[in-house]
């Protein structure tokens, strides 16, 4: 069996190319199981078995690709046909690139273009290192696409609505485009091959089968992309696509050595699910060897092992087969399954940072433990979910893609675990501190019956440079205050930062113990450990405090076309532009580096998304704290 992802932008139409695919011979698909949004397809073509992964467009999404196409032999992007929407499959191509899988370009719904397909390649290419050879060129009738010209076989096909494309002679008007097109690809793929170079140095012709031979050496290596036309909807271009891929594709040995693992992997996880009735269910597919329920997979024995349908027992799966596991809790995405550990998919492989972040807590406090499970549960099954404990109130904090990767979280809560929930914004640590110092004498004396509690405290307060943190000293002179007693100030110190004037942590103070009093009876460590709190306390509240917010060193991936506009998008948010600079690996992409307060990162989120129409995404680390003038305390 053959695997091969259907991927691209949203609109597409990937599932419309799915379902064109698998019905090319009449017959219902073997087993279709639906997984989220994804779809796993098997089918029969030409008495051989394939499964097609069917995956949802958007960035929200992007995070299920990495286990996908670790799993296939092969990968199809399906494009629009339009030059303008090229941006829209940067992500797809990048990642396409990253991975080395071998990657047919399809543009789709040829029957509405509106530009020319050599324009719309044109526009592609600017986001692939790799060269996207046109395999085909449209046949047109005045305006209208009426069908395609094969540039290797040089066969012209007439589209039929909803039949296969019907062969026909090749008119003489495109002649000249054909032999300037055919003549293009043949220079791509000679390249790659030295015969072929040499045929074309010395005029010859080469034979049809021999430029088949160099286009699959040349797919299976990666080494170009070939594009192909048609209509899925329409059925045009489709039968083409195909056979392409029955001939040129390579095969599940080919898939098992890019892992790297030699001769070690069994299988990969490339989707995933909690099924109400089933809990975890992961599909696999089988790559160094079969697999069958009971043997030993990513260090564990495996559970049930069931078809694609979910219901019906398989007794083991071949090497390129799938399966759905049940019952075992110990496999994961984003690894490659060993008989006794679990291997890390490569980098390229890995979700995006998450976009946004959110305190999520149930409704019924008796699910709160019952979250906790749901949650840990859920980042196995979901690359792009991360699960933290907030420091501050101590509830769960999701980082999730986007908005409706967000929605999807909360709905599968509910209508998998039946936890219903709320979440809301993360909001940014703040923190306090002093622009100018003071000396401050506190005492504390109290008496209660018994012994008493007696400390007399003077001390320096003073600012320290940002980011130095809390120093204590002591200058105090003749045992005024004895020696044991000084921890116990400082003591006291700390815990008055703990929460400032205004509430947040006191940050950057130095505190100097300069002199005191002690009593022989009444004095303790608890005595001057409130004194030295309570000091430090109005000392606080007298010289006022300035709040500082985090400011985030943020890098943005965007697609060089749009990263003019961020310049704008960021100063708006008070933020501040470092500069940007094109991506050392990605072909068409910026890497923009600015300063912006954590507080705007969600903010940042929504206005990339628009702003780039769903292709930029961010991710930011800690950079400094300083003043936000608008909170601070008199």
């Amino acid at each position: 069996m053959k695997a091969f992802a259907v991927i691209g932008p949203s609109q597409s139409g990937k599932s419309t190319l799915v379902d064109a695919l698998a019905g090319l011979e009449g017959a219902r698909p073997e087993a279709l199981q639906t997984l989220g949004d994804a779809r796993v397809v098997s089918f029969g073509f030409m008495d051989e078995r394939w499964s097609a992964l069917d995956l949802p467009g958007g960035q929200d999404s992007l995070a299920q690709h990495g286990p996908v196409l670790a799993a296939c032999d092969a990968a199809v992007l399906c494009v629009p046909p339009e030059a303008d929407a090229a941006v829209l499959a940067a992500p797809y191509l990048r990642l396409l690139e990253e991975s080395g899988i071998p990657t047919f370009l399809f543009i789709n719904r040829i029957d509405a273009a509106g530009n020319r397909i050599a324009d719309i390649v044109a526009a592609l290419q600017n986001y692939c290192a790799h060269g996207i050879v046109l395999r085909q060129v449209p046949m047109r009738s005045g305006d209208q696409i009426t069908g395609a010209i094969d540039l290797i076989s040089e066969r012209a096909w007439k589209y039929e609505e909803g039949q296969r494309s019907s062969l026909v002679e090749l008119p003489d008007n495109m002649l000249p485009r054909e032999q300037e097109a055919r003549s293009e690809l043949l220079e791509s793929l000679a390249d790659f091959d030295d015969a072929l170079l040499e045929q074309i140095i010395e005029d010859q012709a080469p034979m049809a089968d021999e430029v088949y031979q160099v286009a699959t050496s040349v797919l299976q290596h990666h080494d170009l992309v070939p594009a192909l036309i048609g209509s899925a909807s329409q059925g045009n271009g489709i039968l083409r696509l195909m056979k392409s891929l029955r001939h040129e594709a390579p095969d599940v040995t080919a898939t098992c050595a890019r892992s790297g693992l030699e001769s070690d992997v069994l299988a990969v996880g490339c989707l995933a699910n909690h099924l109400k009735h089933l809990g975890k269910t992961v599909v696999l597919r089988a790559l160094g060897g079969s697999v069958a329920p009971g043997d030993r997979l990513g260090g564990d024995t495996i559970g049930a092992l069931n078809a694609l349908d979910g219901k019906s027992p398989v007794a083991a799966i071949a090497p390129g087969e799938f399966a759905v596991a049940i019952k075992s809790d110990h496999m994961s995405l984003g690894c490659y399954f060993t008989a006794d550990d679990a291997e890390p998919l490569p980098d390229w492989a890995a979700a995006h940072p998450p976009a946004l972040r959110r305190l999520i807590h149930p409704l019924n406090e008796r699910d709160e433990s019952k979250l906790s499970s749901a949650l840990a549960l859920l980042t196995e099954i979901d690359p792009g979910l991360s699960v933290a404990q907030d420091e501050l109130s101590g509830l769960s904090e999701l980082g999730v893609q986007g908005t409706q990767h967000l929605r999807r979280v909360v709905e599968k809560l509910e209508d998998g675990f039946g936890i219903r929930t709320e979440n809301e914004q993360v909001p940014p640590v703040l923190q306090e501190t002093i622009k100018r110092g003071m000396e401050k004498h506190y005492r504390h004396r109290k008496q209660s019956g018994g012994a008493g509690q007696f400390a007399d405290v003077l001390i320096d307060i003073a600012p320290r440079a940002a980011g130095s943190g809390f120093a204590f000293d002591e200058v105090v002179k003749g045992g005024a205050v004895p020696r044991n007693y000084i921890p116990s100030v400082e003591a006291g110190a700390r815990d008055a930062l703990d929460a400032g004037p205004a509430g947040y942590p006191v940050v950057d103070i130095a505190v100097t113990l300069k002199d005191g009093k002690a009593h022989s009876v009444d004095s303790s460590d608890y005595a001057f450990r409130t004194a030295g709190q309570n000091a430090v306390r109005e000392a606080l509240a007298e010289l006022g405090t300035v709040v500082l917010q985090p400011i985030m060193n943020v890098e943005i991936n965007v697609p060089s076309v749009f990263a003019g506009n961020l310049v704008q998008l960021v100063s708006g948010m008070k933020g501040r532009v470092l500069g940007f600079e094109g991506h050392p690996a990605a072909s068409g992409w910026d890497v923009f580096h600015a300063l912006i307060p954590q507080i705007a990162l969600e903010e940042l989120a929504h206005a990339l998304s628009s702003a780039t129409r769903g292709t930029a995404w961010a991710a930011g680390t800690l950079d400094h704290y300083e003043e936000t003038r608008e909170l601070a305390t008199a």
